[in-house]
């Protein structure tokens, strides 16, 4: 790969994105352009533009962006009509911020006329191959830099050293291993590494942040009402919100009520298995609301198959197939799905738990008068089952009796 001339970097303003702009400047000579992106992980933005700054970065080439509603909106959400969930469980928090942030690389690269995009994922993660993934998807011909796949800063004392060497400011902290490493936008925060790489052990509460331990939750319940139009939410209470309030107003719910937590051992589409604590306070709560909603509005039918797609769906998610075609397709479909997802759905918060106590709506399928117990007017008539359950049968019969014959 020829050198560079411009390259947009993904930069954190944390130590190893600083330690990256500079490498840049120092092995391709190259003039860098900084994209932060205020994805809603809770940290102030504007020293990273101080910091891009110090290290000589031009103030008309250090984007820093609130792009915390076209998050929830355009990826957080999509995904949730799916009821996502990678391995059965995780709630792809880290996976879906992946294709928004690379998106952004590639149109600033094409604002600022960069022909390379870098980013400060390692060669033993997941995120290198979504940055990527995405990145070609939507620029066949940029060119993407991993520092961590290139330098020989191989330890964390060769970074520190150079650092150093470049007048990088060090926190004081940073002097010492980090305790863990944590990833965090407005649907999770990720805790992996170090005190957590024993899956024998269990992870101390100090890791997690955004949620009381469910034993010290409040010991009285809490009951919220979320409101959808056609799968995604859009009320709280009554109250309209925008997507990005609306999670940001779910996660204060969870996290007074413990509510999200997850120790998962996963499998790395690179290959090995890694452990991390996650939190997702409102995603828990919301993927709880609509399947509520999804109960009464879905027929039976599209909703199983649905949920058969659903794992794939996930896989693509995790995998950084954001852009994919057959993403694309299947997004179709689950959209398809949540035509008539309109409705509202009661929800008791409550050490720990989010459980649906309440739906309704004007496009629910339930029937009373078909499912009571009482008289049904006529509704259903019982006698119809018998012919049914025979034809059912009849396979089953077949293969019954010609097990019988064949044992004699």
């Amino acid at each position: 790969m020829s050198a560079p001339k411009k390259v947009v970097l993904a930069y954190s303003g944390g130590l190893d994105t600083s330690i990256i702009l500079k490498w840049l400047q120092t092995e391709y000579g190259c003039e860098v352009v900084t994209f932060t992106a205020d994805l809603g992980q809770g940290e102030e933005l504007e020293p990273a533009r101080q910091k891009a700054e110090l290290l000589g970065i031009k103030p008309e080439n250090i984007y820093i962006e609130d792009i915390r509603e076209e998050f929830v909106r355009d990826f957080v959400f999509p995904m949730f009509r799916a009821n996502a969930q990678y391995e059965g469980l995780y709630l792809l928090g880290t996976s879906i911020a992946r294709p928004l942030i690379s998106k952004r690389l590639i149109e600033i690269a094409k604002e600022t006329g960069a022909d390379a995009v870098a980013h400060g994922a390692t060669g033993k993660g997941n995120d290198q191959v979504r940055f990527e993934l995405a990145a070609y998807a939507l620029n066949p011909d940029i060119k993407v830099i991993a520092p961590w796949r290139e330098w020989d800063l191989t330890s964390r004392t060769k970074l520190l050293e150079f650092a150093e060497a470049h007048q990088i400011p060090i926190a004081k902290d940073k002097r010492g291993e980090a305790p863990f490493s944590v990833d965090a936008n407005l649907l999770h925060t990720s805790s992996e590494g170090k005190v957590l790489e024993d899956p024998a052990v269990q992870a101390p509460d100090y890791v997690y942040q955004r949620t009381v331990h469910p034993e010290d939750a409040p010991n009285e319940p809490e009951y919220i009402e979320i409101g959808f139009e056609k799968g995604d939410p859009v009320s709280i209470n009554g109250e309209a919100m925008s997507p990005a309030t609306i999670l940001t107003k779910l996660n204060e719910y969870g996290g007074k009520h413990g509510i999200g937590r997850l120790d998962l051992v996963e499998g790395r589409f690179v290959g090995m298995k890694s452990r991390g604590i996650y939190e997702t306070p409102g995603g828990t709560i919301l993927l709880e609301a609509h399947r509520g909603i999804e109960s009464i509005t879905m027929d039976r039918g599209a909703m199983h198959l649905k949920d058969e797609l659903m794992p794939k769906y996930a896989e693509l998610i995790y995998n950084g197939f954001w852009y994919s075609p057959e993403r694309e397709m299947l997004q179709a479909a689950i959209d398809k799905s949540q035509e008539h997802v309109t409705g509202t759905v009661r929800v008791k918060l409550y050490k720990g738990l989010a459980s649906t106590v309440g739906r309704w709506s004007d496009h629910s399928l339930y029937s009373e008068a078909h499912v009571t117990f009482e008289e049904d007017a006529g509704a259903y008539d019982q006698k119809d089952a018998a012919g049914f359950i025979q034809l059912n049968a009849l396979r089953l019969k077949l293969l019954a009796a010609r097990d019988k014959r064949l044992s004699k």
